[in-house]
């Protein structure tokens, strides 16, 4: 079947139709952006500190197969279990495997990327295993049956009633509840039955320590700590590139991590793994999916530094205003911008072009990846590939040969000008215009600067 690509302009399109929530969720995310600001004047070895973070992840990647052996051999040592997944599928059969030997039926589970790129839940729930995430945002998500709007807060782009609603739905609560507290408390009522009765817990991870076989899970709600540890039977699943070499290094991205995504020093808990409890059993599967691939590749290998801290979410223009649903996946915002087409080019063919290029990613981002600059080698790389709509492709091919041709490009523009002020409205705002669908065009200026320059310099200095 062919893969249709993500339509982002159309669903942005009805997300700034909903005033509510457009302003919500774009006053949240400043928020968030303004105390990572605060935090970064507080310290003032902040670009020190990304710098260093930067060398650290680029040597890392460099050295990517003995890190991981590294890891291996110690976390063996230590009594964990290391499993290896080529790709998504191969994911989700170990993590399936280990829960059949265990006759597990239950699993708990923290917040995990990987896991939601992997679709784990639409695996094991068919095969009889109930799934359950036990991260606040994540819950209202799976109970609504969206993907997350957020690597961090993955319901951010969801008012207080639409909470209610979804748990008036799930756990008969008041629909009217506008109390977040009591909100909060229904899903801590709910949860810590299903918790305490689980066969089998499971979580993500921030980083992988090569020195030690250990690994960090970093959260602010403690739900972690209790998927790891009711059940004895620990699974966790990092993808690759969370690989670090030593646990001193450790210590620069704990201190960027938590300070870029919200704004606070640093997160409620910092939990470091190093084996399995006594009578218990741990498993990682290091996933793959696609990173090796994408370590390849020239201009966008530098993607995989990346710490899923959401700062170029925070600050994007274009993400506040359209929410993270519109973009289709897992990954949204400019980081899912550059990460999504290497898993499918043509699906998301339309995401690198959600973007103002304003740079703005770039320069929150604490390792220092250059995204504003991958957005625009994407977009190269997509017009070569045929991956442009029709209509886009054939405008920017128009375009151009006309800048390529001074005189053209000068008659372009006096005619533009022309128009600008003459046509009528039908003929400026049509289907072969996109961009004055939602906005009015500028007014045309009284002069173009060449002109100008032609009168008032030419002459002088011929004189």
């Amino acid at each position: 079947m062919k893969v249709m690509p993500v339509n982002h302009a159309k669903a942005a399109e009805v997300f700034l139709q909903d005033e509510p929530h457009l302003k919500f969720h774009d006053e949240r995310l400043w928020d968030m952006r303004q105390k990572r600001d605060q935090q970064m004047h507080i310290l003032p070895e902040w670009q020190e500190l990304r710098a260093r973070a930067s060398e650290i992840k680029e040597h890392t990647l460099a050295h990517l197969p003995e890190y991981l052996e590294q890891f291996e051999a110690n976390a063996k040592k230590n009594g964990i279990h290391v499993h290896w997944a080529a790709d998504a599928g191969e994911h989700n059969r170990i993590a399936g495997e280990i829960l059949e030997k265990h006759r597990a039926k239950s699993l708990i589970k923290s917040k995990s990327m990987v896991t939601e790129e992997c679709d784990m839940r639409g695996y094991l729930e068919p095969r009889g295993i109930t799934v359950t995430e036990t991260d606040l945002g994540e819950r209202i998500q799976q109970l609504d049956n969206q993907m997350p709007s957020h690597v961090v807060v993955p319901a951010v782009h969801k008012l207080i009633p639409d909470v209610a609603k979804v748990f008036a739905e799930n756990y008969q609560t008041d629909p009217n509840e506008r109390d977040p507290h009591a909100l909060a408390e229904a899903q801590r009522e709910a949860a810590r039955p299903v918790i305490l009765s689980a066969d089998a817990g499971m979580t993500g991870g921030n980083f992988l320590v090569a020195e030690t076989g250990t690994f960090v899970v970093c959260t602010n709600e403690g739900n972690a700590d209790l998927s790891s540890t009711v059940t004895g039977l620990h699974i966790a699943t990092l993808g690759i590139e969370r690989i670090i070499p030593r646990m001193a290094d450790l210590g620069v991205f704990v201190r960027l991590l938590s300070r870029s995504a919200l704004g606070s020093p640093i997160t409620q808990y910092t939990t470091h793994f190093r084996g399995p409890q006594k009578g218990g059993e741990m498993h990682v599967i290091l996933v793959d999916n696609g990173r090796s691939q994408r370590l390849g590749m020239d201009d966008f290998w530098t993607s995989l530094k990346c710490i899923r801290c959401g700062a170029c979410m925070n600050t994007c223009p274009v993400y506040r205003r359209s929410g993270g649903l519109s973009y289709g996946a897992v990954y949204s915002g400019p980081i899912g911008s550059i990460l999504d087409p290497t898993f499918n080019e043509r699906k998301y063919s339309t995401l690198p072009f959600a973007s103002t290029m304003n740079g703005s990613c770039t320069n929150v981002c604490p390792v220092k990846i250059n995204i504003h600059e991958q957005l625009y080698k994407w977009r190269r790389v997509l017009a070569e590939h045929h991956e442009i709509p029709f209509v886009k492709r054939e405008l920017m091919r128009m375009a151009g040969r006309i800048m390529g041709k001074p005189v053209l490009y000068r008659a372009a523009i006096n005619s533009t000008n022309a128009a600008l002020g003459n046509l009528p409205r039908v003929a400026l705002y049509n289907w072969m215009n996109p961009w004055g669908k939602n906005r009015e065009l500028p007014p045309a200026a009284k002069q173009s600067f060449h002109s100008w320059y032609k009168e008032n310099r030419l002459k002088k200095e011929k004189v």
